[in-house]
């Protein structure tokens, strides 16, 4: 397969564009998602890099393959775990006893995913930079 780790990382950023336009159209739900969204393809592309697989939504998971091969800031992983809270219920009712994601979803949710996010973008880009 073919090494495409800047086509990850290009489409990384441009969905964190997304997260932040989305939250300031008051789509907070999907800017979580979206937030989540941006941070895994970053971390794919890390993983493109390393000749590693990339499979699975979850960051965390993701990060764990990328921790066998290089060092992660500490602080890393609970972003990427509190990101991937977002994978399902930032998008579909049932992630819910009753109502839609937008009723459990607030602006401080969408602004924390979003830091979140940038933290891990930017770690990915340090690292694709070397």
């Amino acid at each position: 397969m073919a090494e495409r780790s800047a086509d990850w990382f290009r489409q990384a950023g441009r969905d964190l564009e997304s997260a932040v336009t989305l939250l300031n159209s008051d789509y907070f739900e999907w800017s979580c998602f979206i937030s989540q969204q941006a941070a895994e393809k970053a971390v794919k592309a890390i993983l493109q890099k390393l000749g590693a697989e990339a499979w699975g939504h979850s960051i965390s998971n993701l990060l764990q393959g990328v921790q066998e091969k290089i060092n992660l800031p500490p602080d890393l992983m609970n972003g990427a775990k509190q990101l991937d809270r977002y994978y399902i219920i930032g998008r579909y009712p049932n992630g819910w006893s009753a109502g839609i994601p937008a009723d459990y979803i607030s602006k401080e949710d969408a602004n924390d995913a979003i830091g979140y996010s940038r933290k891990i973008i930017r770690f990915c880009s340090d690292f694709l930079a070397e």
